[in-house]
């Protein structure tokens, strides 16, 4: 029977190390506990700085956003006056004969050339095409020529004026490019 029958072996010396066992478990979890707070609290300081910082990033790019606005709030606006204007130029270069229509056109001229003024002075400047070499950014090629003496890839001729405001493109220069070959004498 006392082998089926296990009695408990009490030593007294088991009962002070379950104390102390506690009491280095209790320290043990206390200090992992303290661990994990002091990590979870730089974690937390972490996230407050970074979002912090990305606050003051967002109020420095609403605010260079704003002057952007201000500084090309009339380009909407003068990229529409382009195209009528450009229309008026045409009509005011018109040669004739007719002495009346003569003082009409210089008259409509100064009022055209003051026009183009006012846009001038604000930011607005004509793309410099006839004779420049081809550039993609600011040309806009819808014919090829043929000129040997001139070299390959120059503008030959600006079918519509192209222009930039306070350097931003409006609209890009359409062109005439001279393309042409010595072996074939014409174009490639």
């Amino acid at each position: 029977m006392e082998d089926t029958v296990k009695k408990k072996h009490m030593d007294p010396q088991d009962d002070q190390q379950k104390p102390e066992e506690t009491k280095k478990e209790k320290k043990s979890k206390t200090k992992e506990y303290i661990e994990s707070l002091e990590a979870k609290i730089s974690e937390l300081n972490d996230k407050l700085l970074r979002n912090a910082a990305e606050l003051e990033n967002f109020k420095k790019r609403m605010q260079q956003e704003r002057i952007q606005d201000r500084k090309f709030a009339s380009k909407t606006l003068i990229s529409d006056l382009l195209t009528p204007l450009d229309q008026l130029n045409k009509v005011v270069h018109m040669p004739t004969d007719h002495d009346l229509l003569k003082n009409f056109l210089i008259g409509f001229k100064m009022i055209n050339d003051q026009i183009y003024q006012v846009l001038f002075e604000d930011g607005l400047k004509e793309i410099e095409a006839i004779n420049q070499p081809f550039d993609p950014k600011y040309h806009y090629a819808i014919e090829k020529g043929t000129d040997p003496s001139k070299p390959n890839g120059i503008n030959l001729e600006v079918i519509q004026k192209g222009y930039v405001y306070k350097d931003q493109l409006i609209r890009p220069a359409t062109v005439k490019i001279n393309e042409w070959s010595e072996e074939h004498g014409k174009d490639e």
